[in-house]
């Protein structure tokens, strides 16, 4: 099943350069989506429904990855549907459209095998993968803005891949005699590892790949890139690429966990965590770019997820569970600015009023995101934050404690000041003139209500078959 999910989309971009016909375009990404979906749902529940066949041992499944495989098929799939609608209302050219699938194609591809991966150095190849699929679609649009945005965003993420094969390296020396890079060898040998190469290496890695996932300081390419993009490809880069890179830095801070160098380890995770959200906390107050704002918001949860994995234990977990809803709620978030970018042809905040006035459906879900994003019950991110709290009352991290909770009613602010006036603000019968009175199809609503619905339902009521895998995926943290 592995094997289908990665060969699929070769197959299709194949397939797509031999016949050529526009109609492919939403075929083969909703056929991979559905497919994705289909492999990630059995290989969650121990299912095989193909002929079984010797598996490569690159390519694994454990009860981390099915986490973010389960994820990231979810939302590929919700972003597929919405896609449809899309590209029916995108005026480009045939060809431009073409090239478009080949790399959303290529994009999940490169993912999923991030995903996937039981090999550290066929992780960060993957990674890279991600860096040239993506870059493409950040500059889709062929603007002055995004050229630069995909300009920054190569640079930038390509110093942090060479960063992070020096982390590599580093391991390696680490290492001695253990001449491996398989995870599961790297965890069963890592209490003998040198302890100086092993830190040395964890910094250059976390740095490196750190760029990826969008912690600050080396978070300067994800505004741009996130306001520039196409919504759907907004909503792949926050909800599952983010997701990519954190699995790759969790996969590492393990082995430094098992080789007991974690004080080391969670310090940095801790610096970096709280940095993330200071600097979305300085800059989304000011913003007047709702997409920008997105993105931002992005850089705070992703330093939530660093310092719920520094904590430990139930932070950990929790750091699980935000991933799952920050995921879930940011796509439906950037699906939604999709609508309004077509309804009010700007991504200035200042402009956009009464959006409940101009489409209700879509000034709902803007709301409706924003709840879910912001943490109010029963999202399921007011139970990832509750427990990140209350580790570090547990703790005794008073003062750590009290500046999240200050950062975040600073980002909560600053983003509730702009949906609100976005969604409510009256709308003069002059100004509601210019904005686009087209009707969009079903399948640009559809895949926001699914998604906010499930991170809502979640945060009320978790199956047990659920909280083992997430349970087992912090173990030892």
């Amino acid at each position: 099943m592995i094997n289908l999910i990665l060969l699929f989309p070769l197959v299709a971009c194949l397939i797509l350069f031999i016949f050529k016909r526009k109609f492919l375009n939403n075929l083969l990404i909703c056929s991979y989506a559905i497919i994705h979906f289909l492999v990630s749902l059995a290989i969650c529940f121990d299912y095989n429904f193909l002929p079984m066949i010797k598996p490569c041992r690159f390519f694994a499944v454990d009860s981390t990855n099915k986490i973010f495989l389960m994820i990231m098929s979810v939302v590929f799939l919700a972003v597929a549907i919405y896609n449809v609608g899309y590209l029916k209302i995108e005026k480009s050219l045939t060809r431009k459209l073409r090239h478009y699938t080949y790399m959303v194609l290529f994009f999940v591809f490169s993912m999923t095998g991030t995903i996937l991966s039981s090999n550290l150095g066929l992780t960060w190849v993957f990674i890279e993968g991600t860096t040239l699929a993506s870059a493409y679609l950040i500059y889709f649009h062929k603007t002055k803005h995004s050229i630069e945005a995909a300009w920054k965003y190569v640079f930038i993420c390509s110093i942090g891949i060479a960063l992070a094969f020096v982390g590599i390296i580093l391991l390696t020396v680490a290492t001695g005699d253990v001449n491996t890079l398989f995870y599961k060898d790297l965890f069963a040998n890592a209490q003998s590892f040198n302890h100086f190469w092993l830190k040395l290496s964890f910094v250059f890695i976390l740095f490196g790949i750190g760029t990826k996932m969008g912690l600050a300081p080396v978070h300067f390419w994800l505004p741009d890139a996130h306001a520039e993009a196409p919504s759907p490809i907004s909503a792949l880069l926050s909800a599952t690429l983010l997701n990519s890179a954190f699995l790759m830095i969790l996969n590492v801070f393990k082995i430094m966990v098992i080789a007991g160098c974690d004080s080391y380890a969670r310090i940095m995770l801790l610096t970096m965590g709280f940095i993330s959200l200071f600097v979305t906390a300085v800059f989304v107050y000011h913003i007047n770019n709702y997409k920008r704002m997105l993105a931002y918001s992005s850089i705070e949860n992703m330093g939530i997820l660093a310092i719920g994995t520094a904590l430990g234990g139930v932070g950990a977990l929790a750091a699980i569970i935000h991933m799952i809803g920050h995921s879930l709620i940011k796509a439906s978030f950037f699906l939604t600015s999709g609508n309004i970018l077509e309804k009010y042809g700007t991504k200035k905040i200042k402009p956009v009023k009464g959006l409940l006035k101009t489409d209700r459906k879509t000034g709902w879900l803007w709301v409706a995101s924003f709840l879910g994003i912001a943490a109010f019950p029963p999202s399921v991110l007011f139970i990832s934050e509750f427990l990140i709290v209350k580790t570090m009352i547990v703790n005794h991290h008073n003062v750590l404690c009290a500046l999240f909770l200050l950062l975040l009613t600073i980002v909560l602010y600053g983003l509730g000041k702009a949906v609100i006036k976005m969604a409510f603000a009256s709308c003069k019968d002059e100004d509601c003139q210019n904005v686009n009175k087209d009707k969009f199809s079903w399948t640009m609503y559809a895949p926001q209500i699914v998604m906010l619905v499930l991170a809502f339902v979640i945060g009320v009521y978790m199956p047990v078959s659920w909280a083992v895998p997430l349970l087992d995926a912090i173990r030892g943290l």
